[in-house]
Parts: C-alpha cells; structure tokens; sequence
C-alpha cells in the first residue's frame, strides 16, 4: 500500500466518523422544529412538492449527463483523480458563489429562482465527479448512487447515517433500491437549507448570506462526493487484491 493510500484511509476513517457524530443542539432543534411545521402542512402541499422537486431533479439529471464526459482515463491514479476533481470542485465552488450573491442581491423573487438554480449546479457537479472518478453516468445505478450522495450531504442526522451505511455497502444495497423515496429526499434536503436560504431573502444581506452559504453547500457536496467514490476505489481494489 503506497503512502497516498494509506493518507485517503485515514481520511476516510475521519470522514465517517464526521457523518456519523450527533448533530449540534442547534441542528436538532431546527429539524424538530421544521418536523412540526411539516405535520402541520396538508397533504396536498407535500405531493405537490414532491413531485415538483422528483421532476425538477429528473429532468436535471437527464441534462447533466447528457453534457457530461462520461468517464476520465482509466490509468489515472488516486491521487490524479482528487487533484482533478479539487479543480471540477473549484470551478463549481465558484459558479454557486456568484449565483448565491446575484439571487440574493435580487430579493424574494430572485431569492426563489435561487432553489431551481442551485439544484442543478449541485447536480451537474455530481455528474462531473462520478466521470472524474471513472463511473458511467449512462447506467442507472450510478445516478441512483448520485442521488444518494446528495442526500448524505443534505439531510438530518438518522437519514445521514442510513444514507452511509448505503453508499459503504452499496453493491449490496443497490439491488435493494428500485427507485427513491421522493417525498423524503424533497423534504430532508428543504428542511437542511431553508432556514439559510429563508435570510437569502431577506434585504441589504441577502447577497453575502447567498454567496456564503451557497459556497458552503457546494463545499459540503463535495466533501460527500469525494469520499463516496474513494470508498468505491479503495473496495474494488480491495476486491481485486482478493482475486489475485
């Protein structure tokens, strides 16, 4: 085992145990506090959303992948890959920054035009990384995995360690998935970022809150992502080894 290796299980091992840890008092307040809200909701607003939400991240998926390059050289080592998505990271980072601040600067309406537009950076930034780290966007199991990825980086703390437990055992689990669960993926992901996206709106700060916290988000994916398809890499090595 070369020592770049060894560096990504140790930061894996980090990583896990992040994804893993209770959330802070203020987290579990504001989810309980949204949990409420959501029982309060009629039903009818809740499938309305869940099926704005399922066909807005359908058709963005089918977008993205359509523009994507599917899959990078095979002959790429670990740590090429990392530096090259560190750059996608980057690029990506930077476009949600600018959208955040010129949504944010724009008030309520611009502030909502913010949910559909930053979806679909997020998206096309997972689509990216699946080909940097060499899986085919083409096949289906590979954007449910994209799906799942998101979900790990926005969602609560319990739906935060079933999501890990899926994508560590995915070869297992995968056959178990035929299709999301819309409802909870819509509502986990508004209720992790509408309190921020609530002061977006809001005037004389909405620009720098947007910029901020659509930085942060894109930071967060990408932590996610990365060590998502590390675990990947690193069991079908393992896998390989086995075989030899």
């Amino acid at each position: 085992m070369d020592d770049y290796t060894k560096k990504v299980e140790q930061e894996l091992l980090i990583w896990k145990k992040k994804m893993t840890k209770q959330s802070n008092l203020i987290s579990r307040v504001s989810k309980s506090a949204q949990t409420k809200i959501n029982g309060l909701l009629p039903e009818k607003f809740h499938n309305v959303m869940t099926e704005s939400i399922k066909n807005m991240v359908k058709a963005t998926l089918v977008g993205s992948n359509i523009t994507t390059k599917k899959r990078t050289p095979t002959e790429l080592s670990l740590s090429e890959r990392d530096e090259l998505f560190r750059e996608k990271l980057s690029l990506f980072r930077k476009t949600a920054t600018i959208e955040g601040a010129g949504t944010g600067a724009g008030g309520i309406l611009l502030g909502i035009a913010d949910f559909p537009l930053l979806l679909s950076i997020k998206m096309k930034f997972l689509f990216e990384a699946a080909a940097v780290y060499g899986f085919d966007t083409n096949d289906p199991e590979e954007r449910r995995f994209i799906l799942h990825i998101f979900l790990l980086a926005f969602s609560s703390e319990e739906k935060r360690k079933e999501t890990l437990f899926t994508i560590e055992n995915w070869e297992q689990q995968k056959v178990l998935i035929a299709d999301m669960d819309w409802r909870e993926f819509q509502q986990e992901y508004r209720d992790y970022i509408d309190l921020v996206k609530m002061f977006q709106m809001l005037p004389g700060i909405g620009a720098v809150v947007g910029a901020f916290a659509n930085y942060n988000l894109l930071d967060q994916l990408g932590e996610s992502a990365m060590n998502s398809y590390r675990l990947r890499l690193m069991q079908d090595k393992e896998k390989g080894a086995d075989t030899r």
